[in-house]
């Protein structure tokens, strides 16, 4: 079964400080990864790519400058993270989106997967991140990590997604929700908080959006807090952990954050 994990830009980076890792966690979500088959890892950008793209206008303005300096530190931050997992014993490669993405009024619009599929056939763990990409429509623009989650969950037809975030699930009035449907989405919305530090891709309320696709088309996904210890291993071991968004009646009542 296909697992698609992503890490957040604000579990594996200070997103306050132009282009912090933070290596304690970095190095202890590798460890939990090792051992762990037919896995996709996707993180965000954090600090090593919103607090460029924002300096540089991306993606309302076209800036070649921009791009290439966003995109030298986002792939700084995946060698960091690649290397935290070959350290850790598992087999990873670097997959970058600029390469292999192109987008069509800020949406994937097309994605080559032949790549992918053959790292994972041989046993490799591909290693994805936010980052910019050339836009048909608008020249170029910004392609989540969330984003290419979704696509790739889409088109490779995932068994799991889990979403490994700084925060316990979604949280409304200090209570994590168990469950998620997209028929709730109108009344969680504005319980949403904005993302801490500097975001260009939507915080949460974009997490959110496209998992929300995903559910629609029967593909359930968890968000749950990656800086617990053992939270990363657990979740992909189906444990349930945080929020889930699915399609199906799960009762959706709060439980204890």
């Amino acid at each position: 079964m296909l697992k698609i994990l992503k890490l957040g830009g604000s579990i594996i980076t200070d997103k306050s400080r132009l282009a912090t890792a933070r290596l304690d966690q970095i190095s202890r979500i590798a460890h939990e990864l090792s051992g762990i088959e037919d896995l996709i890892v996707v993180h965000g950008a954090g600090s090593f790519g919103h607090i460029h793209a924002r300096n540089f206008g991306l993606p309302e303005r076209f800036s070649g400058e921009g791009l290439l300096k966003t995109h030298l530190s986002v792939s700084e931050l995946n060698r960091i993270v690649v290397e935290a997992l070959h350290d850790a014993g598992v087999d990873a490669l670097p997959v970058h989106p600029l390469s292999n993405v192109v987008l069509r009024d800020g949406r994937i619009h097309l994605m080559s997967t032949e790549v992918i599929t053959e790292m994972l056939r041989r046993g490799m763990t591909p290693v994805l991140h936010g980052d910019v990409a050339m836009d048909v429509s608008r020249g170029a623009g910004i392609v989540s990590g969330d984003q290419i989650v979704s696509y790739l969950a889409r088109a490779l037809r995932a068994g799991m997604v889990a979403m490994g975030t700084d925060v316990d699930g979604i949280m409304i009035d200090g209570r994590v929700l168990s469950c998620i449907t997209p028929e709730r989405m109108h009344s969680i919305e504005p319980h949403l908080l904005p993302a801490k530090g500097v975001d260009v891709t939507g915080g949460m309320r974009g997490k959110l959006a496209e998992l929300v696709r995903l559910a629609e088309i029967g593909i359930d996904s968890r968000i749950f807090n990656a800086g617990g210890s053992g939270n990363v291993r657990r979740a992909l071991s189906g444990e349930r952990l945080g929020t889930l968004i699915t399609g199906r009646e799960h009762g959706d009542g709060p439980q204890e954050a």
